[in-house]
């Protein structure tokens, strides 16, 4: 399959969808060039899922325009969905099949002969660090095997553009780091990425712009860095211990904004000089000091509060 050839990979605009009279997606639009990877964060129930249902087809906006791979949706999904791969949440391999069968007759539903798929597991195995691996069963496979089957069978058909769900929830650090390196592969061979995370550090790394949802609405967009400079102060000081709260409420004046969360204070200051000085007064207190993040922009712009 070719590559596309497109301006946009993705394209959306006025997305709007309501359950009863909840409206779970307020207006959005954002598009995605080919190419490049682009993350949609935001909490539980900011209209995530939603979203990227009505790009796939599986949900049928109220109003709205979308393009995919250079398709109407939902009018065009069948054949937009031909070009695209779609990792899920929650891996569904077969546990009857091996990972061989698994591919093969994932390849199927696309319509692709069974030679074609044979000639391409080796490759795609290869590339899932899974070489070696075509007979095993399912259940013998760990939770990062089994991952990077998914990602693997999401590939069977040569996708333009790859949807995945949240790709590293439930890994160990170095099935994360792999999964990390071989999407960024992906993106080099001019795959096009739409990825959502939970994950912070995770869409920093990989994702060239990135939107945040948050009850629907589309709150900000943007590169990584740019977003952090935008909406942060540079440098952040965690303050920990069971006077942290106390200590950092009387001298909030050291930074340019405070935020109190249980047992831990956040700084976000310019300049920490004067409150690094005044941590060297405090021995009973522990304290971090780092460089503001994209998780900072994130927590900044949705809030703390848990959402279930």
């Amino acid at each position: 399959m070719a590559t596309l050839n497109l301006v946009d990979a993705l394209s959306v605009s006025g997305l709007r969808k309501s359950y009863e009279d909840h409206e779970v997606v307020a207006g959005i639009d954002f598009t995605v060039p080919t190419g490049t990877c682009f993350g949609l964060l935001g909490p539980n129930g900011a209209g995530k899922t939603t979203s990227l249902r009505c790009c796939l087809g599986l949900t049928t906006p109220d109003s709205g325009q979308i393009t995919l791979c250079g398709y109407g949706i939902p009018a065009q999904a069948g054949i937009a969905r031909e070009r695209v791969g779609v990792v899920p949440q929650f891996d569904n391999l077969d546990p009857d099949f091996t990972t061989s069968e698994n591919l093969m007759v994932y390849g199927r539903y696309f319509g692709i002969s069974d030679a074609i798929i044979r000639a391409r597991i080796p490759d795609l195995l290869d590339f899932a660090g899974l070489a070696g691996k075509e007979s095993a069963r399912i259940q013998t496979l760990s939770g990062g095997m089994k991952r990077r089957l998914t990602l693997a069978r999401a590939l069977i058909n040569d996708p333009d553009i790859i949807f995945l769900d949240e790709p590293t929830t439930g890994l160990d650090p170095q099935a994360r780091h792999l999964i990390w390196d071989r999407l960024k592969q992906l993106t080099a061979r001019g795959k096009t990425l739409i990825l959502t995370t939970h994950f912070m550090d995770e869409a920093e790394r990989l994702c060239d712009r990135l939107a945040v949802l948050d009850h629907g609405h589309l709150v900000t967009e943007g590169a990584p860095r740019e977003l952090i400079a935008a909406h942060i102060e540079p440098q952040v000081v965690e303050v920990f211990g069971d006077e942290a709260a106390a200590w950092a409420r009387s001298r909030n004046s050291l930074g340019e904004r405070l935020e109190v969360a249980g047992d831990t204070a956040f700084f976000y200051c310019r300049d920490t000089a004067p409150l690094l000085a005044a941590l060297s007064d405090a021995p009973a207190l522990r304290y971090m000091h780092r460089a503001a993040s994209l998780e900072d922009v994130f927590i900044k712009l949705t809030g703390r509060e848990l959402r279930d």
